[in-house]
Parts: C-alpha cells; sequence; structure tokens
C-alpha cells in the first residue's frame, strides 16, 4: 500500500531540516496527550480517529486547501512563497497575503491587506495567485510539480 502524497510530504518536511525541541514544545505534546488520553477515556477511541481524519479531510483538494499549495509549492524555481491576492481571503482572514505575513508575521491577517497598500514596490513584482481553483489546477496537471517541489534551505551551523 503507497502512502499519499500529504503524508510524504509531512514525512519529509518533519526530517529534512529539524531543530532542537523547546521546552515549550513538550509542555505542548505532554497537554495534548492528555487531552487525547482524556478524550478516548469519556469517548472511546472513535473520537480521536474523528479528529485525525477530519485533519486530512481539511487538507484535500478543495479551494480552502489550496492555500497551502499556493504558499510553498515552488512553481518558479526563482521565488520562495506567493501571496494569492483574491476573494477567499474576505472568510479565510487573508491567509493568501503570504509572502507580507513572512516578511511581518506578527502583523495580524486583517492588516497585511494594508502591508501590500504601503509598500507595493514590494510585492507588485512578485508571482502571485488570483485563483486557488487555478493553483489546484497547476499542481495536478504541470508535472515538474509534485508533492516535493517545496524550497528546502540549508541549515547555517553558527559558530
Amino acid at each position: 500500500m503507497g502512502h499519499s502524497p500529504t503524508f510524504l510530504l509531512c514525512f519529509q518536511a518533519s526530517f529534512s531540516q529539524t531543530k532542537p525541541p523547546s521546552v515549550g514544545e513538550f509542555i505542548n505534546f505532554t497537554v495534548q496527550l492528555s487531552l487525547d488520553g482524556a478524550m478516548v477515556y469519556f469517548w472511546g477511541w472513535k473520537s480521536l480517529a474523528y479528529l485525525i481524519l477530519s485533519t486530512f479531510v481539511g487538507g484535500g483538494m478543495h479551494l480552502m486547501a489550496a492555500h497551502f499549495i499556493s504558499e510553498h509549492y515552488v512553481f518558479k524555481p526563482e521565488q520562495e512563497t506567493y501571496s494569492y491576492y483574491g476573494p477567499l481571503n474576505l472568510i479565510t482572514w487573508s491567509v493568501g497575503y503570504h509572502n507580507e505575513h513572512h516578511d511581518f508575521p506578527r502583523i495580524p491577517g486583517s492588516k497585511l491587506c494594508n502591508v501590500k497598500e504601503i509598500a507595493p514596490e514590494y510585492y507588485e513584482n512578485l508571482d502571485s495567485y488570483k485563483s486557488w481553483s487555478q493553483v489546484i489546477y497547476m499542481y495536478i496537471m504541470d508535472p515538474t510539480v509534485g508533492p516535493f517541489s517545496r524550497m528546502k534551505r540549508k541549515l547555517v551551523q553558527r559558530s
């Protein structure tokens, strides 16, 4: 039985560029396991299976999940991330303003459109999308793009 492209992508990303976990991540892991255990204790294994399966359904081939593909899958080798400037930003908390988010990660999504308005010279010359359905079509039909078409940075060792 083969693995889905999503599984392979997550598996590769998990091990290709690892960093040591922080104390906060250990705390988060402990809390999550405790909550999962409590959920199984009170409502059974089906409740945990439901949450796990809903993760895969949420990341399926539908327009809202296309933002994962449009943000980090490399369609043009000279550009690492892409933004989406279409109407679905109104109902996705402006998740499409992805380049702006990378430049200013602490600005709330509702204000990211202002970044593009204030500094258009930095964003107008970058490739972007106006249609997430176009992104899905390109992902399926372009033979040069697949589950491993992501930018991989070299880990810089600091002395």
